[in-house]
């Protein structure tokens, strides 16, 4: 059970979130219940929304944004996410079992992500104080400045539903991933 009160449906939200949860409803057919949680507060269920939305207009692809969502996850210990991520990627991006392996441990099979998700995991472990050699390995990889900018984005955005969720247990509605201990991450 969550430790804040998640509102049972759309209509339950407060007013000025119910718009932008038929929103999502219309563009997931489901209420995820981080969303529905989330719009306890419409003005961070708005922020959310803005920063999500912007960010599918970038130039990530949509396989790279779940493969980095998974390691921020995986990384941050968030199950939640974990779960949400693993069904995402799976089923919308079309991720296999031996890529999300991957991508929770850090890496990915495909060359130019795999800079990315190091990237994105080195900015979790250092709290953004990543090196000069670091960023370059991304452009190396074949990565644009604006898509560097738009990985360390998306790990500010997954590390902030990282910490809703954690800090208030919502209750997980996809197929359940646990994290792994910290200690069993690779370094």
């Amino acid at each position: 059970m969550s430790r804040i009160p998640t509102p049972a449906s759309v209509a339950d939200a407060p007013e000025a979130s119910r718009p932008l949860l038929e929103a999502v409803n219309k563009a997931l057919g489901t209420v995820p219940n981080l969303h529905r949680l989330v719009a306890t507060s419409p003005a961070a269920l708005e922020g959310y929304l803005a920063m999500n939305g912007a960010l599918g207009k970038g130039k990530l692809p949509a396989a790279t944004r779940e493969r980095i969502a998974l390691a921020v996850a995986e990384l941050n210990g968030c199950d939640y996410c974990l779960s949400a991520h693993t069904y995402l990627g799976k089923n919308l991006a079309r991720l296999d079992d031996a890529e999300i392996t991957a991508n929770r441990n850090g890496t990915s099979n495909d060359p130019k992500a795999d800079a990315a998700v190091r990237f994105a995991t080195q900015l979790v472990k250092a709290r953004g104080h990543v090196s000069a050699a670091e960023v370059e390995a991304v452009r190396a990889a074949g990565y644009t400045d604006a898509q560097a900018l738009e990985i360390v984005q998306h790990v500010a955005l997954n590390t902030w539903t990282n910490y809703v969720n954690s800090a208030f247990q919502t209750e997980i509605d996809f197929p359940v991933v646990t994290a792994r201990p910290a200690a069993l991450i690779p370094a």
